[in-house]
């Protein structure tokens, strides 16, 4: 960041639930960045262990965290359930911000992480969301790196500049919030960016807190609420079966967007942003240039 500029005011906001082996670990991340936010909330979904009171002991220890408490729902509701948390936590900011991130309960990032992904909004005014790259802990000790088109930002640490986030609206409240919001932004004109050289490492590879075979399912849920195309969803679970989990993955997808077609269940309610997430894909489809390269 130029000595000239001011340091952007961004705050951060983290739905947990059941995080007690993980979160003090995303504390102590959070706590050695270079950047720090103007305010963290930490937002306890009802969690059944240790969870709640490890952030309590943190806002405790650090004036810039704070914690909201919701009630247990009984379950783990991915997806929904998440982004309905982060609004609690929404709500719970009471400064200002140009910058709104939401992170997962569960990541290690390197000190310099803020201040790092901040330097490439300063040096880009038309990224919109931007975030590091996810790298998975592998059986061997090793971490391997999470494969995802480079428009596309985990939902685990999204950045959104706050005018990006004013013009899509913020988040959908449905299963699949996490890809209409690129999708949306790409539409009006924003560019979206995961930095491949800025690693998050994830404490656990994705999926594991539901289960492969939920997550997948999960997943082609989201794809049908958000309005894939049917052609283009297919061929996207055809093409999992070069990758593992191979038969958990394409059957999954499968079973949730035809599943969720077959119960007719509610879209997002823009036509303009189907439409214009349908034409990309049949770009994609005919090896035409796209949002994702």
């Amino acid at each position: 960041m130029p000595a000239s500029q001011p340091l952007p005011r961004y705050v951060v906001i983290t739905p947990v639930r059941d995080e007690s082996a993980h979160l003090p670990t995303t504390i102590a991340s959070m706590r050695a960045q270079t950047v720090a936010p103007a305010l963290w909330v930490i937002i306890d979904d009802g969690s059944g262990d240790d969870t709640r009171q490890i952030a309590n002991d943190a806002a405790g220890e650090s004036p810039w965290i704070r914690v909201v408490s919701r009630d247990d729902r009984g379950y783990r509701a991915a997806g929904i359930g998440v982004v309905t948390a982060f609004y609690d936590g929404l709500e719970a900011v009471n400064t200002e911000w140009d910058f709104l991130v939401k992170l997962d309960g569960d990541v290690v990032l390197e000190p310099d992480y803020f201040e790092r992904c901040l330097g490439r909004f300063a040096a880009n005014t038309r990224l919109g969301v931007g975030g590091g790259v996810f790298h998975n802990p592998m059986p061997d000790g090793t971490w391997k790196e999470e494969r995802a088109p480079r428009f596309h930002v985990r939902g685990g640490t999204k950045i959104y500049r706050r005018a990006c986030w004013n013009e899509i609206g913020g988040l959908i409240r449905m299963t699949g919030w996490d890809s209409f919001d690129e999708i949306k932004a790409n539409r009006l004109g924003w560019q979206t960016e995961s930095f491949s050289d800025i690693v998050v490492r994830h404490q656990r590879t994705t999926g594991d807190a539901a289960g492969q075979w939920d997550n997948w399912v999960k997943n082609g849920r989201a794809n049908f609420i958000v309005g894939y195309d049917p052609v283009f969803l297919v061929v996207r679970a055809v093409s999992r079966l070069t990758r593992k989990p191979r038969l958990t993955s394409a059957g999954g997808l499968l079973v949730g967007y035809f599943g969720s077609w077959a119960k007719r269940e509610p879209r997002v309610d823009d036509r303009e942003t189907i439409r214009y997430l349908r034409q990309q894909q049949r770009r994609k489809l005919t090896g035409r240039p796209t949002i994702g390269g």
